[in-house]
């Protein structure tokens, strides 16, 4: 294997910048097939028997292949809508992305959803970015620098005493015992935005039910980290990318100790 030298801070910038104006056009080109509050002009077929795909996953997910290697030509590739032929592996690094991250809003005509684009490096997100182009929302991040809403940096919410726990994900949490008085809010099909909404304090935490895939939150990830929350696995752990097995186990976000603090009562 050749070894990838670390680039220049220059470098690292310009390929950044690179990284997110492809995001946007990601974005533009999702939008031509968006329809709010009614049902896309995608065509829209099953994959699996059961998982919904509509043409502008795929015209998304064919332009961001042509576009993102051309920034880096050595990374691998690992994409919800390209078959996974293994070869990513033999680079430390890869683009793992999603085209379009809540694909069954989109496909009804609902706002929240989004391009998911991560740079990984040794199985680590090093640059993300989270795409919201019906609500004019660009999330950004690199490793070291702090997270963005468009041109606002953002931090989880803090605790504040005798305040309900804003949370969204799976029904089953208001069973939990052992928490704070909680506000459920209503489950959002995009999995990336909901820890966005984590990220920017809209939210103090989420649950993601098991069998998360790569795709669907690498790129979340880094930007909640860089803007002081976590994502833990069951094990209280942080995750790993890039690996043959891409599906995860039950997941917590929010501030660290609020995280622990779901994954200590779900178990």
């Amino acid at each position: 294997m050749t070894a990838i030298e670390s680039p220049s801070p220059r470098t690292t910038d310009a390929l950044f910048q690179g990284i997110c104006e492809v995001a946007r056009e990601a974005g533009r080109k999702a939008l031509a097939w968006f329809e709010p509050g009614a049902s896309t002009r995608a065509e829209v077929t099953l994959k699996g028997g059961y998982s919904p795909v509509s043409a502008a996953d795929l015209e998304v997910d064919r332009y961001l292949r042509m576009a993102l290697r051309e920034l880096v030509p050595q990374a691998g590739w690992l994409s919800e809508e390209t078959p996974d032929d293994g070869s990513r592996r033999s680079s430390p690094e890869a683009f793992i992305i999603d085209p379009i991250d809540g694909t069954g809003g989109f496909i009804r005509g609902e706002r929240e959803w989004c391009v998911s684009i991560a740079l990984v490096r040794d199985g680590v997100p090093v640059m993300a970015v989270v795409e919201a182009p019906a609500l004019g929302e660009t999330f950004t991040a690199q490793a070291g620098a702090g997270a963005w809403l468009n041109k606002a940096r953002i931090c989880v919410a803090q605790e504040t005493a005798g305040a309900p726990l804003r949370l969204c994900g799976p029904a089953r949490i208001a069973s939990l015992s052992g928490l704070p008085p909680l506000q459920l809010r209503p489950r959002l099909p995009s999995l990336a935005y909901r820890l966005m909404l984590v990220a920017d304090g809209r939210l103090d935490a989420t649950v993601a039910s098991p069998n998360a895939h790569d795709w669907d939150i690498a790129a979340a990830d880094l930007i909640l980290r860089e803007a002081g929350g976590v994502l833990i696995d069951h094990n209280g752990e942080a995750l790993r990318y890039d690996r043959a097995e891409l599906r995860h186990k039950e997941l917590f976000a929010g501030r660290p100790s609020l995280a622990e603090m779901l994954r200590r009562a779900s178990r």
